[in-house]
């Protein structure tokens, strides 16, 4: 072996020995970040013309609109003709053979009967969107959204629409997702957070696991950085009390020396002084990650807004407060998903998808309001959809109570909120059916490069090397910006 790369390991491994014995109060959040710059997995040194790996704060390609986005992912696919989308000759002819081709995921479960919605829907707002009696508080900040109603995957699968709206190929894995590739273009508007960051559910991972926050090809410093679902979010974020205060500071006092003279030792390495840094972020995380986390001081009317009053709402309404509370100390994207894929419904639809909903709109509706009471809209995009949607014809299950919808990819909802698109709108159309995108259909790619776009980036200039080849966040596939969306 190499002596110096042996004394640089062995000295590279007492300094994380001394972070474990002298308990720093380093948490798994800020490991996660300090590492992925630690010099046994980095790289070799960057030059110029090769992509940085760094946070560091980047300008744009022009003023950006949004600064911070939000993604609340609704796994399984809403059912957008229950939810978002008005079908009366859906209504009319329910019951009867629909005539159009389908592409079943369940064939042995197979039905081309019609299935009517059996939820009201109304105008809702100024705007006069028309939304289901599942969403009323939704409906309430309808005036705010971007509701697009032509969203198109082309494939009817739960993985394989995943990985076209995270990493822009269908079914694709290895890609990063749109996290990473905003914090690779942008790095963190904060230094004392990860600029990243996933809520998970209690539950348990969403289908697809990991791979919807993944930083595929790129270093791991661009990966998102999960917060524990319950209390405590962070393991070790605060020192063991013999060791709080004075007896910390002359600890971390120690391991600055103890890696100046690491540094001192190796000449020339200029990176080592970046990434020695990085490991005082676990300090800094201790009171910035605190306070984050630390809703005990909103205000009782905030809690009610997001539903934390509620046990039906308070679990979901808590990580929606969390994300505003992150995405306003400088955290660029955060990401909430929930166990499994509870909008895959299947069968007991009517049973089913207002339980879901009973979960989800009063948070979602109360993280719209309570940005725009505090200014912070206008500069955060906030997104909610799924991978897919659901076929308007029902798959059978004998009564109409067990009733329920199969997969369909060929046209769907999401609606989109702040950060520079214009609120009020429908946007795009499904047939009379609500099976098939056929009015100003967006895909993915589309919807990626537009999120680019209000960020102030050009999507095709965001590059980043792979495979012999300058890889984009589209993937390089066909995309537009669609403009209609923006304010």
């Amino acid at each position: 072996m190499n002596p110096k790369q042996d004394r640089y390991d062995r000295s590279l491994f007492a300094r994380r020995q001394w972070l474990q014995q002298f308990g720093m109060g380093v948490g798994a959040i800020a490991l996660q970040q300090m590492l992925a710059e630690d010099p046994l997995r980095a790289e070799p040194p960057v030059l110029k013309d090769k992509p940085h790996r760094d946070l560091l704060p980047r300008a744009t390609h022009f003023a950006p609109r949004a600064k911070a986005m939000i993604s609340l992912f609704q796994h399984g696919g809403p059912s957008h003709m229950d939810l978002t989308d008005p079908k009366p000759e859906l209504t009319k002819y329910s019951g009867t053979d629909y005539q159009g081709d389908v592409h079943f995921s369940f064939v042995n479960q197979a039905s081309k009967k019609l299935l009517g919605s059996p939820f009201a829907f109304a105008a809702r707002g100024n705007c006069g969107t028309e939304l289901s009696e599942l969403l009323p508080h939704t409906s309430g900040v309808v005036d705010d959204l971007c509701l697009i109603r032509s969203m198109h995957t082309g494939a009817n699968g739960h993985e394989v629409s995943i990985r076209y709206f995270h990493g822009g190929i269908p079914g694709i894995l290895g890609r990063p997702t749109m996290g990473s590739w905003l914090t690779y273009a942008l790095g963190s508007e904060s230094q004392d957070l990860p600029a990243y960051m996933v809520l998970s559910d209690p539950g348990g991972h969403p289908v697809d696991g990991v791979t919807n926050w993944s930083n595929g090809f790129m270093p791991a410093l661009f990966q998102g950085t999960v917060l524990r679902p319950k209390e405590p979010r962070i393991f070790n974020l605060q020192p063991p009390s013999h060791l709080a205060g004075e007896m910390q500071q002359q600890n971390l006092e120690l391991l600055r020396e103890i890696n100046r003279k690491h540094a001192y030792a190796h000449p020339g390495e200029s990176e080592l002084d970046a990434r020695m840094a990085s490991y005082e972020l676990a300090a800094r995380m201790q009171l910035a990650a605190t306070d984050a986390l630390d809703i005990s001081k909103e205000t009782e009317g905030t809690l009610k807004l997001y539903g934390i009053d509620d046990p039906e709402t308070r679990e979901y309404g808590t990580r929606c407060l969390l994300a505003r509370r992150l995405v306003e100390r400088g955290v660029r994207f955060v990401q909430l998903f929930h166990a499994g894929q509870p909008w895959d419904n299947h069968e007991g639809i009517q049973k089913n998808l207002p339980a879901i909903c009973r979960k989800t709109d009063k948070p979602a509706a109360g993280l719209i309001a309570d940005l725009k009471q505090r200014g912070l809209l206008d500069s955060t995009l906030v997104h909610w959809g799924g991978e897919i949607g659901r076929l308007p014809v029902t798959q059978d299950h004998g009564s109409p109570e067990k009733a329920g919808r199969d997969h369909n990819g060929q046209g769907f909802s999401v609606w989109l909120a702040g950060g520079g698109v214009r609120g009020g709108m429908v946007y795009g159309k499904t047939d009379e059916f609500g099976h098939k995108a056929v009015e100003n259909i967006v895909t993915p790619n589309d919807f990626q490069a537009t999120v680019m776009h209000l960020f102030g980036l050009e999507y095709e200039k965001v590059t980043y090397p792979y495979n012999n080849t300058k890889q984009v966040i589209t993937a390089n596939r066909p995309a537009r910006v669609v403009r209609e969306l923006l304010a």
